[in-house]
This record gives structure tokens, C-alpha cells and sequence, in this order.
């Protein structure tokens, strides 16, 4: 007989019990009257159970003798739809099971096909699922990190000897894992300082990130720190989210404003500090993790302690290594310095090429940043974006910057320290750092000397002095 090229089969029972054997999940098949037909190699696996116990025995009788805990052919077969349950069978595994009628001509149940699954496999599998999506998001926050760390305000200029002081602690400290409490007005650089510790210590390849503790609602900080699991609350993903905690495994994390942190979340953060360990929201699982924390902050705590406003055990415990960054104004070497980088960073941002006069950046010398180094990033970028001329003069700056007083600081002597010091070299000092100032503000000796009401050759003769020319 002419079987259309395929290939006869002898014996069909062995070939339907080959294809049942190929597939992954556990497969049991009884007829109408729950006696048991087809046991696939899955099924005895996860079950425990040899064909030959089941093959020709009803399940009914079955769960007499305890092979079964509440089998679903019965109810299949007497409702005619299909049916679910979770099972503990003999071997302690915890099942899937799922069963399907098959109907004959007339649409009754001829056959209930059951199909098993090990629930612990499944949660092997969503587990790691799990874990993979929180890698990728930590990769998503790292190259966030990698694409714009190089466009904040990374560079430190240090010329003063109190910054050149602070740069050796801040080296020594890097290479150790305490926490660091970083000090300072607003506008130092508190987080560029932040950043250096990351470079300069043994985790400068893994993640650094930044949150900034004021800026963050009260009602959502929790959440980002310590992340949530599926459906913890109302709008929450559904995938769930890790938190900064998590995210910072092995590398640091800045907590910028510390001080602005709610009194509830000092006390969560003090566990974590203490314990290097975490709990999502909605989650019952503490997680460890490694990460080094550095704080910054510009409010005086221990006055917030005598407040109520931050707890003192908090305090203690991130007061171990602490980094105090002077204001602006006390760090004038760095001020012309700062000046030129701002400029060159500016200029190339921006495609220009433009400069200060000299005036201009004198003016800019003595003049006492309240605002600190942010504010003559701000200044200087402003300056770029809004004019047009090459040389920036002393008109092209902000109304108040342009006061008497300003401009009376442009012959005001620099800092001195006087201690221990006789008052002939106190008194030299004070000379040459007012003629230095007047000779970089007007350029000519002629004009000094009228200013100061000399003649000429007594102006030359102490210029000459100081070398000063």
C-alpha cells in the first residue's frame, strides 16, 4: 500500500511514548474513568513515581493509598473544563498541575490530559530573571553615570597651601573604607571633592552615584534608597526597582544635603551604615552590600542636633573622617586660576575665543564670592552665552559687582598671615602686595606714582625691591 513517502510505524504505542518522553514539562493521561494510560520519563522524575506503580490503576485508587494528594481527573472529567492546583508531592517538590479534557464525537470527556510543572525550577528561573534585570538597570544607571560625569565640574584647581593641605588628607583618607563627612559653604565643590575620594580609592572602578538628599520628596527618598519589590505599593512598578543602595554595590555613594535628611530616614540610614545591609519595600529578603558613603552638607549639625533636627548617633558615626572645604574667599590664589578654566571650558563649549581684560580680572580677583566657586562657573558661562565681544571689560559684568566697594578692593593687600612676625616684615608685605595690585590694575609706573602722590623714581625703586619688575 501506498503510504505517500511516509514511512510506516510497527508499533505506534512505542512511538507515541517517544514523543511524549520529548517533552519538558511532566505529562500524566488517564480516560473517562480515571484509570491511568500514559505516564511520561518528566513526570516520573518530578513525581517520584514509576510507571509501573501507576500504569492501569485508577486515580481514585490511587489517592487512597497516599500516591496522590488531590488529583484533578475526577473534577475534569465531571466538569468538563479544565482545572489547577499547587501540589506537594512524595519527593517534597512543590508542582504546577494542570489538567485538560479531551473530548469524543459526542462532546463528552474521553481523556484528561494533566500536564506537571516544578514550581521550584520556575522560581529558579524568575529569580534569575530577576537578578539579570537588576544588572541591567544597575549597567543603565552606570553608563547614565559614564556619559555625564565628564561634563560636570570634575576639575580641582589647588594652588593654595590650605588646598594643597586638604588634597593630602583627602588622598589618605581615600584609601581607606570610612564614611566621609565632606564640609562646606554652597558652591565649594563639595561633590567634585566627593568624586576625587572615589578616584583616589580602590573603588574608582566601580559605580559612584549622587543623591541629593533636599531634593528628593519626603514621601519618595525611602524608595530610592532602598528600592521596592513587585506591587509594595500603590503605583509602584511592577517589575520592581533596585535603590541606590543596591546600585552602589562596590562602589560609592554620595549623599549630597545630608543634613536636609527626614529624622525618619536618619534612623534607616544609620542601620545601613552600621550593618551594610538592605530591605526593599514590600520585601521580607535583607540583602548585603558593599558601598562606601561619603555626606556632604553646608548646615552646622551640631546645631541641628541641639534642634532636634538630626540625630546625634547619625552624626557620630559619619563623623569619623571629616573634610572641611574653605570658602572661596579664603583660597584667593586659586581665584585667577579658577578664572582660566572656566573660560577654556566655556570658550570651547560655546565655539569662542573670549577673554577678560585686565581690569575685569582684577575686579573679579577681589571681589568675595559668596556663592563660591558655582558662582563664578555661572557667571563666567553667562558671560560667554551673552556677548559678543572678544575681551570682556569691566562694563560687561553684573551691576554688583561694579559697587565702590568692589572696586575699593582692587587696592586692598591680600591676607596676611602676621603671627611671629616682625612688624618691619609685616609692613613689607602689606607694600608689596598694594603695589601689585595697583601695577596689574593700571600697568604703568607713571600712574602709580600719581596715584600714590611719589615721584616716579621712589615707585620704580620699590618695585624694584619686591621684584616687581
Amino acid at each position: 500500500m501506498d503510504t505517500g513517502g511516509v514511512p510506516k510505524i510497527k508499533n505506534v504505542e512505542i512511538f507515541f511514548d517517544k514523543i511524549l518522553d520529548v517533552f519538558y514539562d511532566g505529562i500524566y493521561i488517564t480516560d473517562s474513568r480515571g484509570v491511568t494510560i500514559k505516564v511520561n520519563e518528566m513526570y516520573e522524575k518530578l513525581t517520584g513515581l514509576k510507571k509501573e506503580e501507576l500504569l492501569g490503576r485508577k486515580v481514585t485508587d490511587l489517592e487512597k493509598a497516599g500516591v496522590f494528594d488531590s488529583p484533578l481527573n475526577p473534577i475534569v472529567v465531571k466538569t468538563g473544563k479544565p482545572q489547577t492546583s499547587v501540589q506537594v508531592n512524595k519527593t517534597g517538590r512543590k508542582v504546577v498541575v494542570n489538567g485538560h479534557p479531551v473530548f469524543d464525537e459526542g462532546g463528552k470527556v474521553a481523556y484528561v490530559v494533566t500536564y506537571v510543572r516544578d514550581v521550584t525550577v520556575l522560581s529558579q528561573l524568575k529569580d534569575e530573571i530577576s537578578v539579570q534585570r537588576e544588572l541591567i538597570q544597575k549597567y543603565h544607571h552606570e553608563a547614565q553615570y559614564l556619559r555625564t560625569k565628564n561634563f560636570g565640574q570634575t576639575h580641582a584647581v589647588i594652588e593654595s597651601p590650605k588646598m594643597i593641605k586638604l588634597m593630602d588628607l583627602l588622598k589618605r583618607i581615600a584609601q581607606t573604607d570610612t564614611t566621609v563627612l565632606i564640609l562646606g559653604e554652597t558652591g565649594v565643590g563639595k561633590d567634585v571633592f566627593a568624586r576625587k575620594i572615589h578616584e583616589h580609592s580602590s573603588r574608582r572602578d566601580e559605580p559612584f552615584f549622587k543623591i541629593n538628599c533636599a531634593t528628593i520628596p519626603e514621601n519618595l527618598i525611602e524608595s530610592e534608597l532602598f528600592g521596592y519589590d513587585p506591587g509594595a505599593f500603590s503605583g509602584a512598578s511592577a517589575k520592581g526597582k533596585p535603590g541606590y543602595f543596591e546600585l552602589a554595590d562596590k562602589g560609592t555613594l554620595f549623599l549630597d544635603e545630608i543634613g536636609e535628611l527626614p529624622l525618619s530616614m536618619q534612623a534607616k540610614l544609620l542601620r545601613v551604615l552600621q550593618d551594610q545591609e538592605v530591605m526593599r519595600i514590600g520585601s521580607t529578603k535583607v540583602k548585603k552590600v558593599d558601598v562606601r558613603f561619603v555626606a556632604a552638607t553646608n548646615r552646622n549639625l551640631e546645631a541641628a542636633i541641639k534642634e532636634g533636627d538630626f540625630r546625634s548617633d547619625l552624626y557620630y558615626r559619619l563623623h569619623v573622617a571629616v573634610l572641611e572645604i574653605p570658602p572661596l574667599r579664603e583660597r584667593t590664589e586659586e581665584i585667577i586660576p579658577l578664572i582660566d578654566y572656566f573660560l577654556d571650558k566655556f570658550n570651547t563649549k560655546y565655539k569662542k575665543k573670549m577673554i577678560f581684560s585686565q581690569e575685569a580680572k582684577q575686579l573679579l580677583k577681589f571681589y568675595r564670592w559668596p556663592g563660591n566657586v558655582r558662582e563664578m562657573e555661572n557667571l563666567i558661562q553667562g558671560l560667554i552665552v551673552t556677548r559678543d565681544e572678544e575681551i570682556l571689560q569691566m562694563q560687561d559684568l553684573p551691576s554688583y559687582l561694579l559697587t565702590n566697594q568692589n572696586k575699593n578692593n582692587l587696592f586692598q593687600p591680600l591676607p596676611m598671615n602676621i603671627e611671629e612676625k616682625p612688624l618691619s616684615e609685616i609692613m613689607d608685605e602689606f607694600e608689596k602686595s598694594l603695589l601689585e595690585n595697583a601695577l596689574n590694575t593700571h600697568g604703568k609706573t607713571s600712574s602709580l606714582a600719581k596715584m600714590f602722590h611719589v615721584n616716579h623714581s621712589t615707585i620704580f625703586r620699590k618695585l624694584k625691591k619686591y621684584n616687581l619688575i
